[in-house]
């Protein structure tokens, strides 16, 4: 099984986005999206690569999810 990340881009340069998660950002390749993207757009990203876009409440559904499981996590620990 693989994760991808929800991520929004916030800059682009030539195929390489960079994208913003939770106040962490980085450089990821746009090489494998099949579609255009822009800032602003929301993406998915693994291992570096975005990999599809998606829609703004996905990403911001997703994202909140990870959060619960981490926080779950960190509580049984």
């Amino acid at each position: 099984m693989c994760l991808a990340v929800p991520s929004e881009i916030v800059a682009l340069k030539d195929k390489i986005a960079t994208i913003d998660v939770s106040a962490v950002r980085r450089e990821v390749s746009l090489l494998l999206l099949p579609e255009e993207a822009a800032v602003g757009d929301y993406v998915l990203v693994h291992a570096g690569f975005a990999i599809q876009k998606i829609d703004r409440q996905a990403a911001e559904d997703a994202l909140k999810l990870i959060e619960e499981i981490a926080q779950l996590e960190e509580e049984a620990s």
